[in-house]
């Protein structure tokens, strides 16, 4: 299985570096999947370095001008030679499902691409980034047509036994 996950860009807080952690670490026990991210700064090198210690591949998909840019060999680098917006859509298309541990713009839109392309959507809440208002808006799904699946978690150890349960049939 290939797991996007949508992270803010920043460095995050220490609690929410603690939650990205236990989430990755919960996925990993009913699978290696494979998991994709939109580079390696932020939460999302949070993600990558404990994805890479637990035994999963990971994929970044690279905005433009981050060819230098240096990330652990184990990384399997995708130069897609478009702005972060573009590469957004690499990121939505290329998971089986897309998994959220907070963010911002760029986060929102990789939640909102995911669902419109019929994905399921995981989201993690009570993260203190702008993705904690999604719960509040659209509690239930993303438009009037629900054209995929949405779901919110506030323990990201939660999520990933949910997800485990639900495509690998274990938690």
């Amino acid at each position: 299985m290939q797991i996007s996950v949508a992270a803010l860009s920043d460095e995050p807080d220490p609690g929410l570096e603690r939650k990205a952690r236990a989430f990755v670490r919960s996925i990993s026990k009913c699978s290696k999947p494979v998991i994709i991210l939109g580079g390696y700064w932020g939460l999302m090198r949070v993600v990558a370095d404990e994805s890479i210690l637990q035994g999963n591949k990971v994929v970044a998909i690279l905005p433009e001008g981050t060819e230098h840019f240096i990330m652990p060999n184990e990384i399997i680098r995708v130069e897609t030679g478009c702005d972060p917006r573009c590469r957004s859509v690499f990121i939505a298309r290329s998971g089986d499902i897309l998994v959220s541990l907070g963010g911002e713009a760029g986060t929102m839109t990789e939640i909102l691409m995911a669902y419109s392309m019929g994905k399921a959507v995981y989201v993690l809440r009570d993260t203190g980034t702008s993705t904690d208002k999604l719960y509040s808006a659209f509690p239930e799904k993303l438009d009037s047509r629900g054209l995929g699946e949405l779901n919110y978690f506030e323990d990201p150890e939660r999520m990933g036994a949910e997800i485990c349960r639900k495509y690998y049939g274990t938690s």
